[in-house]
């Protein structure tokens, strides 16, 4: 079976864990110790308080509310899935950040008596940036405004005129009650006027194409083994995970940043050798001839090659709090590659729930901007909007290792 990875994003309160925890419960995906364990915690307007099962933490259980991203996985027949569930709250738009960036579609919860709000659009400017394929509107607490479908078209209709800037590829609406479960595993007999899956069907049958067709072949080098044992003395191989596309032996392959070139000799993996690997395989790639090749460097498939670059445009979004600001260094990862960086210019800001670019001369902790980035050594890599594996990164400032901001490259 695949696995569709996705997110719930939207403002506080929205009932993202609540829906999480309908999902997991209906599915029935919950270990009997757990049921035992939420139901001693207490309940709901009567019910099980299904957001425990995803705030983990005990001041988002004190608060009632989500802080960090909270990983939950679950299968049907058809399909696994693994759900994050990001915060609401303004202050921890970072967290919803780094949950999305490794997701193929989002939900993104709207409370039918608010309607569209700020963190609407901020959440929704932040999947656009982020390239995710398909968003899934979900008007929640329908229970609270009788089911109205009159409610429901309005929030849609709002929703569409502040997305069509947003150049979101798919956008679907569902109707439902986290709480009582209505539409969300099983079809509502409250809304007969809906006529469409429920939201768990609808996941199931997506068909998810999280790349552009045919996106070319990269393999960023993470280890050169040689095991200089007597029975592999000459073995010279280059492990990591293809990050797109597919390799052949046979293959004309290019190493950047160097230029240097040489064939596909053999693929070799713990189960044995293989004639073509795809994406996202981890093996150990052999070429026809000994030519420098180390940690940081990616395998290119001739004739396809990405950009190389010592000077980068990105969006980044800030995840400390020590301000940013143009001349400031740190160390750039990406893929398996790291680098030494200085931040040329900030271009501008993202006022994200307006999409107004304004000039200020820093930024702050989750704010998110355009910069000019300036590397110590060339730079392997393709727009965020191609290949997300190649054109993504963090930025890590050496003096404390902590990682200060996650970027997508232009």
């Amino acid at each position: 079976m695949d696995i569709l990875r996705f997110i719930t994003a939207g403002s506080v309160d929205d009932g993202k864990s609540t829906l999480i925890g309908r999902l997991l419960y209906d599915s029935k995906s919950i270990f009997q110790d757990q049921l035992e364990a939420i139901e001693r915690a207490g309940q709901v307007n009567g019910q099980i308080n299904l957001a425990l099962l995803t705030d983990g933490l005990k001041a988002e259980r004190e608060q009632g509310i989500t802080i960090d991203i909270a990983y939950k996985y679950f299968s049907t027949p058809k399909r696994k899935f693994i759900i994050a569930d990001a915060p609401g709250h303004v202050q921890y738009t970072r967290n919803m950040v780094t949950g999305a960036s490794n997701s193929d579609l989002a939900i993104i919860l709207i409370d039918a008596r608010k309607g569209v709000i700020e963190q609407t659009f901020r959440h929704s400017y932040i999947v656009s940036l982020l390239r995710l394929p398909y968003v899934v509107v979900c008007v929640n607490k329908m229970d609270l405004v009788e089911f109205s479908e009159e409610v429901f078209l309005n929030i849609q209709k709002q929703y569409l005129e502040f997305a069509k800037d947003l150049n979101l590829k798919s956008i679907h609406f569902l109707p439902i009650s986290a709480l009582n479960g209505d539409n969300v595993v099983e079809p509502s007999a409250s809304m007969p006027w809906w006529k469409g899956k429920s939201l768990l069907h609808f996941l199931e049958e997506i068909e998810i194409h999280t790349e552009e067709e045919s996106p070319a072949p990269r393999f960023p080098v993470q280890n050169v083994i040689r095991p200089q044992t007597t029975e592999y003395h000459d073995y010279r191989g280059y492990a990591g995970q293809i990050r797109s596309g597919h390799f052949t032996v046979g293959d004309s392959i290019t190493v950047l940043p160097s230029g240097l070139t040489s064939k596909i000799k053999a693929i070799d993996t713990f189960d044995g050798p293989l004639t073509t690997a795809y994406a996202p395989m981890s093996v150990t790639i052999r070429l026809e001839n000994e030519i420098d090749v180390s940690r940081g460097d990616m395998l290119v498939v001739t004739g396809k090659e990405p950009v190389v670059s010592q000077d980068l445009e990105a969006y980044i979004c800030w995840m400390d709090q020590k301000v940013m600001t143009p001349g400031s260094k740190y160390l750039l990862r990406q893929t398996t590659n790291a680098v030494k960086v200085s931040i040329r210019s900030l271009e501008y800001r993202v006022e994200t729930s307006t999409h107004e670019k304004k000039e200020q001369p820093n930024l702050g902790l989750n704010e998110i901007g355009k910069v000019t980035i300036r590397t110590a050594k060339p730079v392997a890599y393709d727009p965020y909007s191609k290949i997300r594996g190649t054109g993504s990164f963090v930025l890590v400032d050496e003096g404390t290792n902590q990682t200060v901001a996650a970027g997508m490259l232009l």
